[in-house]
Formats: C-alpha cells, sequence, structure tokens
C-alpha cells in the first residue's frame, strides 16, 4: 500500500475543542479526586512510612516500561498518522496501520514484560540504589511481578484510546483512569484482608483496576466504532514506518514527568523511612491540576491539531494552540499559589487519618508540596507543547530539549540535595528544570509553525502572575488570622479554612485579573453567569 494524494474537504469539519476539553477535565478532575481519596485510604489503612514507600518503589520497574513502551509514546505517535489516513479518506489503510502496530507492539511489551518479571529482583537496585532498602527488596520484587501484567492493558488501551481521540471520542478513555483508581481502593480496603502484609493488596486491586479501565471498556467501544484489526507484521508500509519513527523520540518526550519522579524516588532512597512515601504523596498532590488542565486540554487538542496540520490550515493550529496556552496559565498559576500557602491544611485534610495520623512526615509532605507547587503551570504547559510538535509531525527537536533539561534537573538534583535542603532539593529541581523546558519549547516550536501570539500568551502570564501575588499574600493573612486546630477536628478545621482559603482566593485573583483587563476575566464571568442563572431562584431569565 502507499500514500495516495489525499483528498480534504473545502468545509473540513472544525472539531469542538471546548466540549472534548471539558469531558477531559471532568473525567481527569474526577480521577485525581479518586487518586487523592485512594493515597488517603493508603495513608489511613498503612501510614506514611517504609511499607508504604516499599509499594511506591514496586511501580518504578513497571512504570519505567510503560514510560518507554506502552505509555502516551506510542498512542502520541500513533493518532497523527492514523488522523492523516483518516481525514483524507483513506480509513482501510488506518485500520491497517492500527493492526500492524498493535501486533508488533503486544509481542515486543510481552517479551518485556516477561524479561521484567524474572529479574523483578536485581532490578530493585536500578529504581532503589541505597542500601538502607535492602531489607525490603522482596516485598517490592513480589508486588511489581504483581503489576507488571497491567502494563500490557495499559498499553493495548493506549493504542486504542489513540484510536477512539482521532475519531473525537473522549468519554471511554476518560474511565479509563477512574476504574483504575477503584480498583487499588478496593484493593486497600478489602483485598488487603487477604494478604501479608495487607499493602500486597493495593498492588492486586491495580492490576484488576487496570484490566477493567484500559482494556475492557476501550474494547467495548472500539467495537461500537466498527474497529478493524487484523494481526499483520507489514513493516513496510509506510505509515507504520512513520508510527515508529515519530514513536522513538516521544517516548522520552512524553514520559519527562515520570521520569523525574523516578529519579526523585532513586536518590529520596537515601533518607530514611517515609521519605519515598512523602515524596511519592506530595508529588501525587501537585499532579491534581496537572492532570485537569495540562493533560486534560493536551489530549484534547492533539487530535485537532493534527486535524489542522493534514488538513493545512495553519492559522487556526496557531490560533487554538495560543487559546490553550493562555487558558492553561491563567486556570494554574492561582492553584500554584493556593498549594505554596495552604500546603499544611491541603496535607493534613488528605492524609491525618488512621495510621497516617500524627506522622511526623506529614510535614514532610507538606513541605515538599511547596516546592513541587513552583513548578504546577510548566508542569501542565509542557504536554501542549509537546502535542504541538507531534501534531505537525516533528520530535527529534522536543527530544533534545527534553533530554537536555533532564540532565539539567539531575545536576539540580544532586546539588540542591547536598544543601541544607536536602530532600526537598529534588522538587524544587523539577520546578526549576521544567519551567526551562517549556521556554525552550515554546521557543523552539514558534519558526516550525509560523509562528504565534506569544505576546498575547505573555501578557496572560504576567497578569496571572500579579493575581496570583496579590491572592497569596491574602490568603497568607487569612491564614495568619485563623487559630490552629487540634485534635479529632483538625480535619474538619483544614476543610473549612481550605473552603474559606478557595473562596476568598478566587474573589482575589478575580478582582487582580480584572482591574488588569485581562480578558480571561469576561470568560471566567461568563461561566459564573451561567451558573447563576441555572440556579433555582435565580431572577434572570434563560
Amino acid at each position: 500500500m502507499g500514500f495516495n494524494v489525499p483528498h480534504v474537504s473545502e468545509t473540513p469539519a472544525t472539531p469542538n475543542v471546548a466540549r472534548a476539553g471539558g469531558i477531559m477535565m471532568l473525567s481527569l478532575f474526577l480521577s485525581r479526586v479518586l487518586g487523592i481519596v485512594r493515597d488517603t485510604v493508603m495513608s489511613a489503612q498503612f501510614g506514611i512510612n517504609e511499607m508504604t514507600g516499599a509499594y511506591r518503589l514496586a511501580f518504578q520497574i513497571p512504570d519505567l516500561l510503560f514510560f518507554l513502551i506502552a505509555g502516551g509514546a506510542l498512542s502520541s505517535a500513533f493518532i497523527p498518522v492514523f488522523s492523516q489516513y483518516l481525514h483524507t479518506d483513506r480509513e482501510d489503510e488506518a485500520w491497517h496501520v492500527f493492526s500492524v502496530v498493535a501486533t508488533l507492539m503486544s509481542i515486543v511489551v510481552l517479551g518485556f514484560i516477561a524479561v521484567a518479571w524474572v529479574y523483578a529482583l536485581p532490578l530493585t537496585h536500578v529504581v532503589a540504589p541505597s542500601p538502607k532498602v535492602d531489607h525490603l527488596r522482596p516485598l517490592i520484587a513480589q508486588m511489581s511481578r504483581i503489576v507488571l501484567p497491567a502494563q500490557f492493558a495499559f498499553f493495548i488501551g493506549g493504542l486504542m484510546v489513540g484510536t477512539l481521540y482521532a475519531r473525537q471520542k473522549f468519554v471511554v478513555p476518560g474511565l479509563g483512569p477512574n476504574v483504575y483508581n477503584l480498583g487499588i481502593i478496593f484493593g486497600a480496603i478489602v483485598l488487603s484482608r487477604f494478604f501479608e502484609p495487607g499493602i500486597v493488596g493495593m498492588s492486586v486491586g491495580a492490576l484488576a483496576g487496570a484490566a477493567l479501565g484500559s482494556f475492557v471498556l476501550p474494547l467495548v467501544a472500539m467495537r461500537r466504532i466498527g474497529a478493524r484489526y487484523r494481526p499483520s507484521l507489514d513493516l513496510r508500509h509506510p505509515g507504520v514506518r512513520k508510527v515508529f519513527a515519530l514513536m522513538a523520540p516521544v517516548v522520552l518526550g512524553l514520559s519527562l514527568p515520570g521520569v523525574y519522579g523516578m529519579i526523585m524516588q532513586a536518590l529520596g532512597t537515601a533518607y530514611g523511612a517515609g521519605t519515598n512515601a512523602a515524596l511519592d504523596l506530595s508529588n501525587k498532590l501537585m499532579q491534581a491540576p496537572l492532570g485537569v488542565f495540562g493533560q486534560s486540554l493536551a489530549l484534547a487538542v492533539f487530535p485537532t491539531l493534527s486535524q489542522y496540520f493534514a488538513q493545512e490550515r495553519m492559522d487556526a493550529y496557531r490560533a487554538q494552540l495560543a487559546s490553550t496556552l493562555r487558558t492553561i496559565v491563567y486556570m494554574t498559576m492561582p492553584i500554584a499559589a493556593f498549594m505554596v500557602v495552604l500546603a499544611p491544611e491541603i496535607v493534613h485534610l488528605f492524609f491525618a487519618y488512621g495510621k497516617g495520623a500524627g506522622s511526623e512526615n506529614l510535614g514532610t509532605v507538606a513541605d515538599l508540596l511547596r516546592m513541587f507547587a513552583i513548578g504546577v503551570t510548566a508542569w501542565c504547559l509542557h504536554p501542549v507543547l509537546m502535542r504541538g510538535f507531534f501534531a505537525i509531525h516533528v520530535s527529534l527537536t522536543p527530544i533534545l530539549l527534553g533530554t537536555a533539561t533532564t540532565a539539567l534537573f539531575v545536576v539540580l538534583a544532586l546539588a540542591l540535595s547536598a544543601t541544607p535542603l536536602r530532600h526537598l532539593g529534588l522538587p524544587l529541581a523539577s520546578s526549576v528544570a521544567a519551567l526551562a523546558l517549556v521556554v525552550a519549547l515554546a521557543w523552539a516550536l514558534a519558526p516550525r509553525i509560523g509562528g504565534f501570539d506569544h505576546r498575547s500568551v505573555l501578557r496572560t502570564a504576567a497578569g496571572s502572575l500579579a493575581g496570583s501575588l496579590a491572592m497569596a499574600a491574602g490568603l497568607a493573612i487569612l491564614q495568619a488570622l485563623l487559630p490552629e486546630g487540634s485534635g479529632l477536628g483538625r480535619n474538619l478545621w483544614s476543610a473549612a479554612k481550605l473552603g474559606l482559603g478557595a473562596a476568598a482566593g478566587f474573589w482575589i485573583y478575580y478582582v487582580a485579573t480584572k482591574a488588569l483587563g485581562m480578558r480571561e476575566t469576561e470568560t471566567l464571568a461568563r461561566y459564573v453567569r451561567r451558573l447563576d442563572r441555572r440556579r433555582p431562584n435565580g431572577n434572570c431569565e434563560d
């Protein structure tokens, strides 16, 4: 099969990015909520100690496999090629490319899973090099072997989800992470009773959740859209070659947040019991806005950018990219400020229960969260900019930039952790490196797409920073005026302070950015007016 002359409609359909973004935002918001509930349950059931640290380290080997083979890399390399065939009236070829990629990569992934399963114990020395965790290595290897097969479900599900995204289907893909988190929660509460130590039950729940959420649900959705799969190893097909040409650099490009997390986990083993669990919990809290705003909008806009490029509609491409970047900046900077000021209350609300209550590591989690929060906006911009490159079939440049900033991160992590900051230097290094990466990506992407309205993005960033600083000052005053809670009521008091802080912070930020004349405030105002019209006692007419 060869490339035919593509037929592009004279009036191409315009994808509804706002609707897609809304669906993905809602689903990933629910996923992050369930993720925090999952971590809350784990902290309450098992505490914040070396046992929960072993659970986190057990995922390092499967996660490495996921990042390198079965993660977002394959899906992100596949979507532009699949979309190019699909949106130029070559659907049969699109499904042929899907079949070949699925067949070959299934063989490769199963082979990697088998090798990692056999060598799970020696591999613990790679992901946890410190001798302080030697007594935990058998447990780490045991849980790694349990969750390794889940990576095949993530791989095949990721490929199926890629085709659903290309067809502008976003509901089912959004359910997968939620089912996965429910599986882990079930493992912690129920299955843990049947294992010794009980935390092994969480690994079993993770495997069950991955199988159902990442394989079964997408498979049902694929059957409904008339997916076609026939086993094939037609590696000579130009579309297949293009997928793998894109995939090699995409692998590391999209996995950078995970790679940073793995490096921090490895370095964190040098700081004693509880540090790895504290790093993981604080990182998960930081990743909540990353999932809701960064990843959701990146997933929603990626098929659209790919379609615009295939149809040679670069004006629309540039406008959509700039709009998405501005939205992320405006929405995430105040979240970062909120996390920095109210980190202790956030940590107490979610993790001070059961065996986690009163843990001295709660303060460590809060301090780590502040360092992670500095990089929230940058990490949310990263997946959008990366997919901006991948949508135009350029992958070498972002991976070179990503590799350079990863080297910067390692140097900073080693340097800062050698100062009095110690383990706090690890998340701070990741935040600084993320900021450097976003600047480099934006600078390199602009000339390849004919430039984009970067001035409007910078204006939004400046106004959002000013508004966030005003918000942080107001929250700091509020925090100083309100008394500390104690005893069993501390968690309820933390919830009340967070609710009051969110309401006060929202209005401070809105008023400050409106006074600066930021156009994003009009979008927010329209949303608030729409909510007001839907109130039962609202006086506004529909």
